[in-house]
């Protein structure tokens, strides 16, 4: 993983925006790939080349939105029955019953504190939202001041 971040690095100056957008969005998807590290990374290289930091900016925060909002619809249209469909993730009734109960009692507080959390993935906030049918306005409220990306940083 290490190597592949590293291979990207000398890239960003001419398609930062495209590269950030493109992996913060599979990030919160769940996808799991540095998006924080690569908004780190696109500030540090695009400040040594004294070029705009709005478009890694801007791209990182409608990722985030997009990717936010993928998951959320995802775990609409899955379902916690749904969930436990998919085999691979070895999921049954009983081990559903926790994340489901959680999230009925605490659902607003959890998707609010979980944008803040940087070890946390983001696509779980998301999905168990979409899951326990949060209302979209709702969840889109609670979870705009998570969504802006860290600012880059400069050197």
């Amino acid at each position: 993983m290490l190597h592949w971040l590293h291979s990207l690095l000398p890239h960003i100056p001419h398609y930062g925006y495209v590269l950030v957008f493109i992996v913060v969005f599979l990030n919160n998807i769940g996808v799991p790939l540095p998006g924080e590290t690569i908004l780190l990374g696109a500030g540090f290289i695009l400040g040594q080349a004294a070029g705009s930091l709005w478009e890694p900016i801007v791209a990182g925060t409608a990722a985030s939105f997009l990717g936010g909002s993928c998951a959320f619809w995802l775990g609409q249209r899955l379902g916690y029955s749904g969930l436990g469909r998919i085999r691979w993730l070895h999921l049954t009734p009983k081990r559903l019953k926790w994340p489901e109960r959680f999230f009925k009692r605490h659902g607003a507080k959890a998707v609010f504190i979980a944008r803040f959390i940087a070890l946390f993935p983001p696509v779980v906030a998301n999905l168990l939202a979409g899951m326990a049918k949060m209302p979209w306005r709702i969840h889109l409220f609670l979870t705009s001041p998570g969504r802006q990306p860290m600012p880059p940083v400069t050197f």
